[in-house]
């Protein structure tokens, strides 16, 4: 994602905070909202569906605030998956740089800050 794409996020974001934007026939469904993903890691060959998915909900709970910090059972049953499943997806994502880890101590949740920029980086990488 490139400067100004990132720009671009943030201004639909904005938007949606000052009600400006009004989704006419909301259904059950999207009512609730709905998650932007980037392509770039929908499509990456680098990480498994689980951690595309964790990626994708993680983006989720940090749309409105800029970052996230769902406890590992929260994520777990909000995937349909199991707390193991959730660790492994996310030291998945954390290892090949999708996300960074900030670990707050022992009984308190990490803050997980997710990495945008890591297309152009990677792409940089290749040539």
């Amino acid at each position: 994602m490139n400067d100004r794409q990132a720009e671009s996020l943030r201004s639909i974001k904005d938007l949606v905070r000052e009600r400006s934007i009004i989704l006419k026939g909301a259904d059950a469904i999207s009512q609730h909202g709905f998650t932007q993903v980037p392509n770039a890691v929908l499509k990456s060959a680098a990480i498994s569906p689980g951690a595309k998915l964790t990626y994708a909900m993680l983006l989720s709970y940090a749309w409105h605030e800029d970052f996230c910090f769902p406890g590992q059972e929260r994520l777990a049953k909000d995937m349909g998956v199991s707390r193991r499943s959730t660790n492994t997806y996310i030291q998945e994502l954390s290892s090949k740089k999708f996300l960074s880890i900030r670990r707050l101590g022992q009984g308190r949740t990490n803050i997980y800050e997710l990495n945008l920029k890591l297309a152009k980086h990677r792409r940089q990488q290749k040539n």
